[in-house]
């Protein structure tokens, strides 16, 4: 009879702390990601938005989240569609070339969570499970603006460089911070422009690199892996006896920029800092409270949404405390970061020939 007793009292035991359980604690959240064509190490935009994604489930003592490479622009509605059928708590997909297949696939799974970052034209009243993550990526690109020009002063020159993978409305943003900041050191400094059209085309970067760099010394990328092409040419340049810089863009990219054993010298002279990681990690946090709401959330600079790093070695402290005096300015409302680039027929100190739509 005790023996009986004791296994009805272990037996009413586990099945309360199984209802406790179920009751007192919170289910693991799972998130996903599903990447651009420019792939998940690619060293800046897919990589940091993971990256947010890692640190929400390392600080919440989940498994690591999973991922999807995306080859081609057709591979978006099956991969989102892959996790969506798999139930995960939140998926997120970067890119503005995730818009349409965010739309298509929150529409057929309307209780499925989701984050796009740098899509923030969806209607929020339609898509109401889809939150759309933006940043205001000229006010940081107008400050490595003025780094560039301050660095091209320093070594007397009066061209810098600029390379994208896109002009879409987020990438054209880039361009016109970055022109304005240039300008706001030095008016009649020439800005060249050109346009990869692609992210994940290392060569290429690279060629455009080489082109540019005949005529200037920095050239500022945002062009995802495509920019890691940018990079290997400063580092060759370097190597044989030229002074070039790169700056870089969505995290830092100092360590990608090694050029010696020792690991102690970088062609990256700073980057833009764009916190998709923040982004990322924002969501799945808001998922795990159960706070988490659709429509457009805007990362600025008075946010520490974009900016630049805390520490650039490469920076001289008149540089550092110009761009800081800028910041300021910036926060402040004094000066207003214009998001149209400016085109050749407005200013002449330009090479811009891409869109300046914004649609």
């Amino acid at each position: 009879m005790k023996k009986l007793l004791k296994v009805a009292l272990a037996a009413f035991m586990a099945v309360g702390l199984t209802a406790c359980s179920g009751s007192g604690e919170k289910d693991e959240v799972t998130v996903a990601f599903v990447t651009d064509t420019g792939g998940i190490n690619d060293k800046s935009f897919n990589q940091t938005s993971y990256q947010g994604l890692v640190d929400f489930t390392k600080e919440m003592g989940y498994a690591e989240p999973k991922y999807i490479e995306s080859k081609a622009d057709a591979d978006y509605i099956p991969n989102l569609t892959t996790f969506a059928d798999e139930k995960v708590d939140l998926i997120v997909a970067a890119g503005f070339k995730f818009d349409k297949a965010i739309a298509a696939v929150a529409e057929k799974y309307a209780d499925q969570k989701l984050l796009v970052i740098d899509v923030g034209w969806l209607d929020a009243g339609k898509y109401k499970n889809v939150q759309q993550a933006v940043f205001t990526e000229h006010e940081g690109s107008f400050l490595v603006g003025v780094v560039a020009a301050l660095k091209a002063q320093e070594l007397g020159e009066k061209t810098v460089g600029y390379i994208t993978g896109g002009d879409s409305a987020s990438m054209l943003k880039f361009y016109a911070g970055y022109q304005q900041g240039v300008w706001a050191v030095d008016p009649e400094m020439k800005v060249l422009y050109d346009n990869a059209n692609k992210f994940d085309d290392v060569a290429l970067g690279k060629t455009l690199a080489e082109k540019q760099f005949a005529e200037c010394s920095v050239i500022f990328h945002a062009a995802g892996g495509t920019g890691n092409g940018v990079i290997e040419a400063a580092k060759e340049a370097v190597l044989n006896g030229k002074e070039k810089w790169v700056i870089g863009v969505d995290k830092d990219q100092y360590e990608e920029g090694f050029y010696d054993d020792a690991k102690t010298k970088s062609v990256i002279l700073t980057s833009m800092l764009k916190r998709v990681d923040v982004a990322a990690y924002n969501a799945a946090k808001a998922v795990a409270e159960g706070t988490f709401k659709g429509g457009v959330v805007t990362y600025a600079l008075k946010d520490n949404g974009v900016g630049l790093p805390e520490n650039n070695p490469n920076l001289t402290d008149d540089i550092t405390a110009k761009v800081k005096d800028f910041t300021q300015k910036v926060v402040d409302g004094e000066i207003t970061v214009s998001e149209t680039p400016v085109t050749n027929a407005e200013n002449p100190n330009t090479t811009f020939t891409g869109s300046t739509s914004q649609n």
